[in-house]
């Protein structure tokens, strides 16, 4: 699973013109979902997101995670952060999740998310959406579940 994240002071989704999902300060997460993506790479996911020191503490340092802050989430589906493009100039998304499965550990995720806690809105899974957000920061990070296993691999060594 790939997560696409960004510090906000605020973020709405919309679909078809009408607001699905809004939050204030917090963490605005694009997520795409693998060929090959399970539960635990949600979960990783997740425990990441939530614990990452990117928020500043009263000395104007990355050091209070969004529960820390209490923070809000606004997640939406994003396939094309498996975009390769590499050949040609269209993006292939063959390393994208089949639907069906991005969907599940799209809700998964969410149902998860949920009980952590933090506020969280959402979009709308496969809607064309509109995002707007006012960046804080600008704080943007790509994280990669693949990230991890490599490190429990190197770590082996």
């Amino acid at each position: 699973m790939r997560a696409l994240i960004q510090r906000v002071l605020k973020a709405e989704i919309s679909v078809e013109g009408q607001v699905v999902g809004s939050i204030g300060s917090g963490l605005l997460v694009f997520l795409g979902v693998g060929k090959g993506d399970t539960p635990n790479e949600a979960d990783y996911l997740l425990d990441k997101i939530l614990h990452l020191r990117i928020f500043s503490d009263e000395h104007s340092l990355m050091n209070r995670n969004l529960l820390d802050v209490g923070g809000a989430l606004l997640v939406a589906s994003q396939f094309t952060l498996y975009a390769s493009t590499r050949k040609g100039r269209r993006p292939s998304f063959e390393l994208a999740a089949p639907p069906d499965l991005a969907k599940q550990l799209y809700e998964y995720f969410l149902l998860q998310a949920s009980k952590s806690g933090v506020y969280l809105q959402a979009g709308i899974f496969q809607a064309s959406m509109s995002v707007s957000l006012l960046n804080d920061g600008p704080v943007t990070l790509l994280i990669d579940t693949l990230d991890n296993c490599k490190t429990k691999v190197d770590s082996k060594r």
